[in-house]
């Protein structure tokens, strides 16, 4: 069973609010879909005009399809991803993004 729409809707609009769009020519998040997770990437312009965007991965979103469960995953210097201790698998995608939104864990946005 592959993610639902509803929850890869959810994560994308929920990276949308995230970052006013009268700023969103500077800065964006997205969300990198694959079948199994939904990575949210900081999106930025190149520096000097030209070129793709720099696209840095932020956190990663995994679904068990056998559990039905989400766990959140931080990423380390080399680009590693490893699961979060500090927030236990979940059913609902949403208290992940809550919980993002309201951390001071500066692993994922400081």
């Amino acid at each position: 069973m592959a993610i639902s729409e509803l929850d890869v809707a959810r994560i994308k609009r929920w990276c949308k609010k995230k970052v006013p769009e009268h700023l969103w020519d500077q800065v964006k998040l997205e969300a990198d879909v694959t079948n199994r997770h939904v990575t949210i990437v900081e999106v930025r312009p190149p520096w000097d005009g030209e070129g793709d965007p720099t696209r840095f991965p932020i956190a990663r979103l995994r679904y068990t399809a056998t559990t039905r469960l989400w766990s959140l995953y931080w990423r380390d210097r080399n680009l590693k991803f490893h699961e979060y201790d500090y927030f236990p698998p979940t059913q609902d995608v949403q208290s992940i993004l809550d919980y993002l939104d309201n951390t001071d864990d500066p692993i994922f946005f400081g």
